[in-house]
């Protein structure tokens, strides 16, 4: 039994939400206290509270409570897993079944013209039937796309069963099989896993409306998470302002971030150039002020591990985007790995894409995008391929795509709220696949939407 204390307690402040995975506890930890259900001050000024309290058999010391509440967190954590899935699959799968109509109709001329060959001459039927070739391998993913969406159905029903199991306990803490339960629990992580895993890299088809998160620090700076290193690891860093600055501030998670506290400063032995910095497993990669010179430091051992010039890059100033702040730089990463945009003279102020090695950064390979560097807003990779916005003001779209695994773009139509009319940074995190911005002092969040390649099993 748990002692029960009267005390009365001032209204907190409301929890920010962000639109990304969180999960809320079934009932307040300890350091929470009660949670309150009303709060008035009577004539005399003093504080009346109504409070819901845990129920007596439900105190934080009984095991099984313990035991019930850590499923109940597994079960939420997966139910938001799947919606996040389901968000992001929805377009795609309107966009398969686009793709089967179109098949079906390219298929059915075909055989119209087999069936009449007069009706088409020898170099138009050869079109249409290579047309036809190259549509056919879609056939297995297609069937694949479906199966995974059916099997996001069941995975929802078989989640809310569970959930009404669990409730129905947490009314009676009768006797239960709590290892079943875990089992349960586990089977369903496992099956979702196998689904996320199944959807690999793809392409960028629509931008979600800005989450603000903060607003803080001056118009220009930048803001990331770590864009390689595992989930649990929710550390924050802040860098303000776009030239001669050494302070770098990470913070224990983002909530911490939002209101300002527990973080620490990093202070770099050389100041950095622009906003296109990024962090990538446990170190912080940027451009040295006033040079080409870029630097890999490492926030464990608070030093510089390497520096490297890259050669024939411009710098303060002579190809930035378009807002300027010394951007002739821009480090950035994805799920194909590290990635420096930037220009030459001898590329004509177009930009230039190389992949860098992590740990010498050394140049792997180069493309030439063909795309003028300082007519651009903002870049970033998806999954290879580098997005181009076309301003970094208001009305601003992505506008160019460059795919490095091709060798190839294309002009894009992609829009996107820019709330606060000045984006000075804008980078893609893999780990959450999100946008990053830093927008006129505001740190501003956007989900993407990839159309999804499946993998199926001959992969």
């Amino acid at each position: 039994m748990c002692a029960l204390e009267r005390f009365c307690v001032g209204s907190a402040p409301p929890r920010p939400s962000f639109g990304f995975s969180h999960s809320l506890a079934l009932y307040p930890s300890p350091e929470e206290g009660w949670q309150i259900y009303s709060s008035a001050q009577d004539a005399d000024g003093k504080c009346i509270c109504t409070v819901v309290a845990p129920a007596q058999n439900m105190c934080n010391r009984d095991p099984r409570s313990r035991q019930l509440r850590q499923l109940m967190e597994k079960v939420q954590n997966i139910t938001q897993s799947m919606e996040v899935l389901d968000l992001r699959t929805y377009r795609d799968l309107q966009y398969v079944r686009d793709t089967e109509n179109l098949m079906k109709t390219v298929d059915g001329r075909l055989r119209s013209a087999s069936e009449n060959p007069r009706s088409l001459n020898s170099k138009s039927f050869q079109d249409l039937k290579d047309k036809v070739t190259q549509l056919l391998p879609l056939l297995p993913v297609l069937e694949q796309y479906k199966a995974d969406a059916q099997m996001i159905l069941r995975l929802r029903e078989e989640v809310r069963n569970l959930s009404l199991v669990l409730m129905a306990i947490q009314e009676e803490m009768g006797a239960y099989d709590y290892e079943e339960l875990q089992q349960r629990v586990l089977l369903l992580e496992t099956r979702l896993h196998s689904c996320m895993q199944k959807l690999g890299c793809g392409k960028l088809t629509g931008v979600s409306n800005p989450i603000t998160v903060r607003a803080s620090g001056s118009r220009f700076g930048s803001w990331m998470t770590d864009t390689m290193i595992p989930s649990s690891d929710s550390r924050v860093w802040s860098m303000d302002g776009y030239y001669k600055g050494r302070r770098v501030l990470e913070y224990r998670t983002l909530g911490d971030f939002v209101k300002g506290q527990n973080f620490v400063q990093h202070l770099l032995p050389h100041p950095w150039a622009g906003t296109g910095h990024v962090v990538y497993n446990g170190s912080l990669y940027y451009n040295k002020y006033q040079s080409n010179i870029l630097i890999k430091y490492h926030f464990r051992s608070r030093s510089v591990q390497v520096q490297r010039s890259l050669g024939g890059a411009g710098y303060n100033n002579t190809f930035p985007y378009s807002w300027g702040g010394s951007s002739d730089i821009d480090l950035m990463a994805d799920e194909s790995g590290l990635w420096a945009v930037y220009t030459t003279i001898p590329n004509a102020g177009n930009i230039v894409i190389s992949q860098l090695e992590p740990q010498s950064l050394e140049v792997v390979r180069t493309w030439d995008t063909g795309f003028p560097k300082r007519s651009a807003g903002e870049s970033f990779m998806i999954c290879g391929t580098l997005y181009v916005t076309n301003s970094h003001l208001a009305g601003a779209k992505i506008y160019f795509a460059y795919h490095t695994n091709t060798s190839t773009y294309e002009y894009t139509d992609i829009p996107f709220h820019n709330q606060y009319s000045h984006i000075s940074m804008m980078d893609y995190n893999p780990r959450e696949r999100v946008l990053y911005t830093w927008n006129n002092g505001h740190q501003v969040l956007y989900n993407v939407t990839l159309f999804q390649v499946i993998k199926t099993a001959g992969d």
